[in-house]
């Protein structure tokens, strides 16, 4: 039965992880002025802040290039914010959303 549990949950994760993945994404037009891929930036945000993405977009935004993924993720029921730069890949930003979210 635990088995059968983990299983499920395993099942639901993913299927909201790719729910996320293919949701249209803000910002896609700049796609081609970005040299990190998607999936590399989710990858590295979920690296930098363990949890699940909820939201994602691609926008031009002062620091690093200039061009980064923006990513809200949820981690321990508080949503983070989470900046990758489109161009080198670093983490730019990785701070809790406040009252504000943009």
């Amino acid at each position: 039965m635990r088995n059968y549990l983990i299983a499920i949950g395993t099942a639901a994760l993913i299927a909201t992880g790719a729910q996320a993945a293919t949701k249209p994404m803000a910002g896609s037009e700049l796609m081609p002025m970005a040299k990190v891929s998607l999936a590399t930036a989710r990858a590295t945000a979920l690296h930098a802040r363990p949890g699940r993405i909820t939201d994602q977009e691609l926008e031009k935004e002062g620091g690093g290039t200039g061009l980064r993924y923006s990513f809200d993720v949820m981690s321990h029921g508080k949503t983070y914010e989470v900046g990758v730069d489109a161009r080198t890949g670093k983490v730019l930003e990785n701070k809790a959303e406040g009252k504000n979210p943009d």
